[in-house]
């Protein structure tokens, strides 16, 4: 996990909720851009951001729907 140091545009997943659950943020436009996926966690916008592959990212989102189900 590493912090970033440049403005990002976060996404909040539409898994999130705003009762103070779980909300996990995604920032897109980094991922096109570099091909990593930024992930943080939305409640904690300083603390540390989760570097992942577009591959792994999407395992993630597979495994949160199937969750949901």
């Amino acid at each position: 996990m590493t912090k970033t140091d440049s403005p990002t545009l976060w996404v909040k997943s539409s898994y999130s909720v705003d009762n103070g659950g779980s909300c996990v943020e995604w920032a897109p436009m980094h991922a096109s851009a570099t091909g990593l996926v930024h992930v943080r966690d939305s409640k904690n916008p300083d603390g540390p951001v989760l570097n992942v592959s577009a591959t792994a990212f999407a395992g993630l989102v597979t495994l949160a729907r199937a969750a949901n189900q």
